[in-house]
């Protein structure tokens, strides 16, 4: 645990030193220092001698730490990276009162493989939303209750995140005991992009349930209204933050968000749902964000991660909104905010594994509306069989123009003169 959290720490004050870009001007938390400072030198298990880290000063020049492999860049396989360092350091293997330690295995290939992936929903090669399986998935969704579609949706998130179901094998491979510890470790990162690309199918999908509903703006609105109470169950319900933003961020793309012949439907025909929306979800959403909100521990499966996986995969993120840490007047608190949650996120990973396990407790899933929130599925069924394979940034500006496209055939953007 000791060298996890001197790892972390390391990791941290690589990721704001000048030779990155997320945080050239920042200095670091004056916590994290006091415990840089104070921590001991590290012992091998095999020889017992001190093991010095390459020491990162914050002030120093960017060339300078980007020739002596100082700066979180690259985590595998550039040369001079965090992990190259880390493991010339543990070396290959150590042995200790006949135990056997292994330094963590970095992934570099993604755990979806949506090629391989076999559905009863769909054929083996699909194209990009194909109308026979829309509208087997519309049908699931209509008859499912909101309730249980937070906790089908709690269950896949906490799955893919490694806080349920994470066997003694892939502990050892991870070199943690919880995925929400090795989100902040370097060789964590595969597990980091990972979880934005489901954050953004997962976004997209809900996206498409409302804009490809053909029908009246009273049916949409109940679609509109039906999400809005999934978002509320993953918040208060489920306390899973992951999947409550993943869905807050369907309703507040700007192709959803622009229906107002739907939103004033809403608010006339659902009148509660649109008042839970407007007055309780987007603003804790805005105050999650800003790190002005937090949530009870006890009630909590999966924080809200987000923050972290954005200002370490800056360039990977999806979305081009403005983010809150892109703000001159709070940037800095709310970045030094986002990574002190980070330290916290690594040591309660225990505890949102058993909040999982408590909430899903004699919980009778239903295999396949599981299957419409996995994510396998969902980037088969938004970009079919070859096109899940294409390039990430090419799938979702190929798909935000999809997207403009039946927002615009629902409700024509008005002419000006």
């Amino acid at each position: 645990r000791q060298i996890n959290l001197n790892r972390r720490l390391d990791f941290l004050f690589d990721f704001l030193s000048p030779c990155s870009s997320q945080a050239a001007s920042m200095a670091p938390s004056p916590s994290v220092s006091r415990q840089n400072d104070s921590a001991q030198p590290l012992t091998s298990p095999s020889n017992r001698q001190q093991h010095k880290r390459p020491n990162v000063h914050l002030n120093q020049d960017p060339s300078t730490s980007e020739t002596d492999g100082s700066c979180y860049t690259e985590l595998y396989p550039g040369p001079q990276s965090y992990v190259d360092r880390l493991q010339a350091e543990d070396g290959p293997l150590k042995v200790e009162d006949g135990n056997m330690y292994l330094p963590p295995v970095v992934e570099s290939v993604s755990s979806f493989k949506p090629s391989r992936y076999q559905s009863s929903l769909m054929p083996k090669e699909n194209k990009p939303l194909e109308v026979g399986i829309l509208r087997r998935v519309k049908e699931l969704l209509a008859e499912l209750d909101p309730r249980s579609a937070a906790k089908h949706i709690t269950k896949a998130d906490c799955m893919v995140a490694r806080i349920l179901d994470v066997t003694p094998e892939v502990q050892k491979r991870m070199g943690v005991s919880s995925g929400m510890e090795l989100l902040t470790l370097p060789h964590g990162q595969q597990l980091r992009l990972d979880l934005l690309e489901r954050f953004q199918t997962m976004a997209t999908m809900f996206a498409v349930d409302v804009l490809g509903c053909t029908g009246t703006n009273e049916e949409r609105a109940g679609l509109l209204h039906k999400i809005i109470q999934i978002a509320a169950e993953l918040k208060s319900t489920m306390g899973n933050m992951f999947g409550f933003a993943a869905v807050m961020r369907a309703l507040e793309l700007p192709q959803v968000a622009r229906l107002e012949q739907t939103w004033m439907t809403l608010r006339q025909r659902h009148t509660e749902g649109a008042i839970l929306y407007d007055k309780t979800l987007r603003p804790f959403m805005k105050s999650l964000n800003e790190g002005r909100e937090s949530c009870p521990l006890s009630n909590t499966t999966f924080p809200h991660v987000l923050p972290l996986l954005s200002l370490l995969e800056k360039s990977m993120a999806g979305g081009e909104g403005t983010e809150p840490w892109d703000m001159v007047e709070v940037g800095v608190d709310v970045v030094m905010f986002h990574l002190g949650a980070a330290r916290t996120f690594a040591q309660l990973g225990g505890i949102y594994c058993s909040n999982a396990e408590n909430k899903l407790q004699g919980f009778q899933e239903q295999a396949e509306v599981l299957e419409l929130f996995l994510t396998d599925f969902q980037m088969r069924l938004l970009w079919g069989s070859r096109g899940a394979e294409e390039k990430q940034a090419l799938r979702y500006a190929k798909f935000d123009q999809v997207l403009t496209a039946l927002s615009n055939k629902l409700e024509p953007p008005v002419r000006t003169h």
